[in-house]
């Protein structure tokens, strides 16, 4: 659908903002969306914004109504992964894990199928299936040596899994690969590392309030 010129501007201009704020500042980024659909609501792109700034501020049947909008008007099947973490949002893991097994899947790129395999995953552990999890997410992607842009979370996912059923020797390995290939830092695995290791971390302003709080005691004593 195009749109008039001055109005597509007003459009490009507030998806901008989402995009720019969705990861940090995701209830503004909710605001401009708001903004974009009152403007086009019958753009796709503006319905998959919108369903996105949704997502980040946890309006999960909000958000599956906009995918699902968008879905409708292009006909692809690349927002099939997000719909199913929003059904696992409102508690419907069962249908999360549905979608998994739907035709829609094999029509996804690899990416999309890795996300769909993190999310049934998920599914499994929010229905009490920790070592179905595990299985889950057992694949060629896995066991891979290359690195993609999905890597560091599926190892991620894995460990954290492993970890779920108590396999931590496994679990601290699978961390470690998952640091390894985290290049854009999307994970804490070093932290979850450290953890397994016993690291505690001394957050350093609390240190120094502790000191303040000493020497404040120190000198009232000395009056």
């Amino acid at each position: 659908m195009s749109l008039p010129k001055t109005l597509a501007g007003d459009v490009a201009r507030n998806l901008v903002m989402v995009a720019r704020l969705l990861d940090e500042e995701p209830e503004r980024a909710y605001g401009y969306a708001k903004v974009a659909l009152r403007l086009a609501s019958r753009v796709p792109s503006v319905r998959e914004a919108a369903g996105f700034a949704a997502y980040g501020v946890e309006k999960y049947a909000e958000a599956l109504a906009e995918f699902r909008a968008a879905r409708r008007m292009t006909g692809l099947q690349h927002l099939w992964p997000v719909m199913a973490d929003c059904e696992r949002g409102l508690g419907r893991p069962e249908r999360a894990l549905a979608m998994a097994g739907e035709p829609e899947v094999r029509k996804l790129d690899k990416a999309g199928q890795v996300e769909m395999r993190l999310v049934a995953a998920g599914a499994r552990r929010d229905m009490g299936q920790a070592d179905a999890a595990v299985v889950t997410l057992q694949s060629p992607e896995l066991a891979s040596n290359s690195v993609q842009p999905w890597t560091a979370r599926l190892r991620y996912a894995y460990a954290d899994a492993l970890l779920a059923v108590g396999r931590e020797d496994e679990a601290r390995e699978w961390f470690a690969k998952a640091l390894e290939s985290d290049q854009q830092g999307t994970t804490d695995a070093s932290d979850r590392l450290a953890e397994l290791d016993g690291v505690e971390f001394i957050d350093a302003l609390d240190e120094e309030e502790g000191e303040e709080d000493d020497g404040s005691s120190a000198s009232g004593r000395g009056e």
